[in-house]
């Protein structure tokens, strides 16, 4: 039995992901435009750019007197007729304080100040006012739309939040400040650089849909200017933008965060992480809480006892307060003071606004729970009205100076939506589905060490990583001066530093968030799980939000996750788990698992250099039992391949993790021609050597730690079954432990582990049998 040396062919390129497209925002008509006053060219509320001027037009004025505006982009750049192509001029002077520009194309608009700076109460009203009203109009329209059945899904509108969504959002700096909002923050999506077209498009899931119509109606953003989708397990996103807060801050950006979540949300365990990570971390990041009152039909009395959600602030030794959130003003106000005070203390800022939510919780909800009185109160307090009211009395706007901004706003509400309509519905044979970043780069340092056990090659490569990539970060649970519980980061504390190998609160939901935040904005992070088992922690972050998150944002997540598994060692059911079937059934993951030194190594290198989420799964039981040379030589696509160990032609012998080696030893004591495969790469799955070994041999054993049906054994019978059946000579067969959790004591845990008389008994009767 000869050691085979082949190179098997990598797997093939993945698919290229799909382009992004980038917008600014500001508007089509000087009536309403804003725009960020650090972007080159303002761009309209379509995503067009603003028309030129032939004379300059105040920021106020009547649907009269009208004129063209010539040619412009159409939406997505294309060259076409602008759809608001004329210039609006009266003589309805511009507020005080709101100052204007005059670029190279004559252009006069007035600049929204973000922070540092502060608006005046004129100017923020101005300003406020139109984008609330566009977003009641659209919010409106979208309800209509579902009633019709032009949208599916949920439609939960913002009616009522207007004044939240804008006051929180208007001081951020669009693509610089870290955003993620909710589906009552349309208003706050216009402000950050959604457009009206991209709305519609992404609640009718259209062929221009933000999304590529892959994603639910509110579950839109551009992540590639940190402003991330939403999840609908509410409570998940406040983490995300934690960690990109931090991992910019790092890099020197002078930067803040804002999440914002309802009151239901905030009964949630991740919201506590997150404030409590947060504090710890001393990132600068605003979570307001948009309290209307009920969690879909439950009431807040129902949900908290404390008198307000913000008291909570004291327990994480930050800021709190709770305000009034259908005023704008006083939303815009209290943000720039907290911006302001986060700015001193790098500290986070817990924010209440009691908020109200006209309508149910979606379309499909009459809201009847809400008492007749309670809705009476709440439609009398409507912010809509009483900003248009002050839009008056402090601004000293007439009535039909605020009719004239208002059909501006219908006519691009129309504009947009009849654009929207007469958009064609996605291809599928179009729409490159793709759950995976492409590979880049592709080398990277070779390494070369004498023989280390493989608990040394895990130490080994993370200094490596640490050493030649200044952005990556290694963090867990008692990583640092301690060493990790199974000491494989030693000295790598001491070599490089607290600011990256960061010791963690446990909070492992939140750590896979901070993690996935942080790869958004340049930060490369490696998490170690204490054991494996405590992954279930992360399902939701690490299972459906990382995961997918190429798939929905069309941004790379390169996030490396390390589980210390497996059994052997008396340590229980809560400490002995593989999970590697668990995590297998989760697209957009990629999963390693190494069986020596070497594969080891090369596992965490190629997780780490990967633009995905990948795991590693690291079996304990070999950390300090078994050892090898270590000789990388740069080459990362060849790292992606299944592993052959021993060569044979009677029997093809599939192993993972411990197993690997119990397969090894039957090998080289059978009297059985045996070739012995690790797949490395759990996922994707690369068959296709493995099928071709078992067309030679006749013959396929899977070995595995974990349960029978647990792993992933039944599924590489059931592909080879499919794909080889006709040169299969006997049934296949699964060597597992029982479906039972992993006894403790150790003479029970040895009789339940899959071990060399089992495979050598199984060889034979399969030998027998063909």
């Amino acid at each position: 039995m000869a050691v085979s040396r082949d190179r098997l062919q990598p797997d093939a390129a993945l698919p290229p992901r799909f382009a992004r497209k980038t917008w600014v925002i500001a508007s089509d008509n000087p009536l309403y435009g804003v725009y960020n006053r650090d972007q080159f060219e303002p761009m309209s509320l379509s995503g067009k750019p603003l028309a030129p001027l032939t004379r300059k037009a105040p920021y106020l004025a009547s649907q009269k007197d009208t004129q063209p505006a010539g040619k412009a982009a159409g939406r997505h750049g294309r060259a076409g007729e602008h759809p608001s192509a004329h210039v609006v001029a009266t003589d309805v002077p511009s507020p005080p304080g709101v100052s204007t520009r005059s670029d190279h194309v004559a252009r006069a608009t007035p600049q929204i100040v973000r922070f540092p700076g502060r608006l005046s109460q004129s100017e923020f009203l101005t300003a406020a006012y139109p984008l609330m009203f566009l977003s009641r109009r659209m919010d409106e329209r979208l309800l209509e739309l579902f009633k019709k059945g032009y949208v599916k899904g949920t439609v939960t509108d913002g009616c009522g939040n207007e004044a939240t969504a804008v006051g929180m959002t208007l001081p951020l700096r669009s693509g610089r400040d870290v955003v993620s909002i909710m589906h009552r923050d349309v208003a706050g999506h216009l402000l950050l650089g959604a457009t009206p077209h991209q709305i519609f498009c992404q609640f009718m899931a259209n062929a221009e849909s933000p999304t590529h119509a892959r994603e639910g109606n509110a579950h839109h953003g551009d992540a590639a200017r940190r402003r991330f989708p939403m999840l609908s397990h509410l409570g998940k996103m406040p983490s995300l933008v934690v960690g990109a807060t931090w991992a910019a801050r790092r890099q020197g950006e002078d930067i803040f965060g804002l999440c914002a979540f309802g009151d239901g949300a905030s009964s949630t365990g991740e919201i506590h992480e997150s404030l409590n990570l947060a504090s710890v971390q001393k990132v600068p990041v605003l979570f307001v809480i948009e309290n209307n009152h009920y969690s879909f039909s439950t009431p807040t009395s129902l949900q908290y006892r404390c008198r307000h959600l913000s008291d909570r602030a004291h327990g994480y030794g930050i800021k709190g307060q709770t305000i009034n959130g259908a005023d704008p003003w006083e939303v815009y106000s209290t943000v720039c003071d907290a911006l302001e005070l986060m700015q001193a203390t790098s500290l986070p800022y817990l924010l209440e606004c009691m908020t109200l939510r006209l309508h149910g919780h979606a379309a499909y909800d009459r809201g009847e729970y809400v008492p007749a009185d309670a809705m009476r109160e709440w439609q009398a307090a409507d912010p809509l009205p009483a900003t248009r009211r002050q839009l008056m009395d402090v601004c000293g706007m007439s009535d039909a100076a605020v009719a004239a901004i208002e059909r501006a706003v219908d006519e691009e509400v129309r504009s947009a939506l009849n654009q929207a309509m007469a958009v064609s519905r996605p291809d599928p044979l179009k729409n490159r589905m793709a759950v995976f970043a492409d590979l880049s780069p592709t080398t990277a340092a070779p390494y070369h060490t004498p023989a280390v056990k493989n608990g040394e090659a895990v130490g080994r490569a993370l200094d490596y990583l640490l050493e030649h990539n200044p952005q990556a970060f290694l963090f867990g649970l008692d990583i640092g001066a301690y060493g990790s519980a199974f000491k494989t980061c030693k000295g790598l504390f001491e070599r490089h530093g607290a600011e990256r190998v960061l010791d963690m609160p446990i909070c492992e939901s939140a750590q896979v968030g901070f993690a996935l935040g942080a790869s958004q904005t340049g930060g490369l992070p490696i998490m170690e799980f204490q054991f494996a088992d405590f992954s279930t922690e992360v399902a939701t972050q690490l299972g459906q939000n990382a995961s997918t998150w190429y798939f929905r944002a069309g941004q790379p997540a390169p996030l490396l996750v390390r589980l210390p598994c497996g059994g052997g060692l008396t340590m229980g059911a809560f400490h002995s788990g593989e999970y590697e079937g668990l995590w297998s059934r989760f697209p957009g993951l990629k999963l390693l698992y190494p069986a020596t030194a070497q594969e080891t190594f090369e596992a965490l290198v190629a997780g780490f250099y990967d633009p995905n989420p990948c795991i590693v799964f690291e079996h304990k039981l070999l950390y300090w039992s078994k050892s090898g040379e270590i000789d990388f030589d740069g080459n990362l696509e060849s790292i992606w391949r299944p592993r052959r160990y021993i060569e044979g032609n009677e029997v093809t012998v599939v192993a993972f993790g411990a197993m690997v080696h119990e397969c090894l030893a039957v090998a080289a004591r059978s009297p059985r021609s045996i070739e012995v495969w690790n797949p490395f790469v759990l996922q994707p799955l690369d068959i296709g050597p493995i099928l071709e070994s078992v067309s030679k041999t006749g013959r396929l054993l899977v070995v595995q730690e974990c349960g029978a049906t647990q792993g992933l054994g039944d599924q590489i019978i059931s592909v080879v079954c499919r794909e080889a059946f006709g040169a299969l000579k006997c049934p296949p067969k699964l060597v597992a432990a029982p479906d039972l959790p992993i006894p403790f004591a150790p003479e029970l845990e040895s009789y339940c582990r899959p071990n060399g008389p089992r495979i050598e008994a199984a060889v034979d009767q399969m030998v027998r049998e063909g």
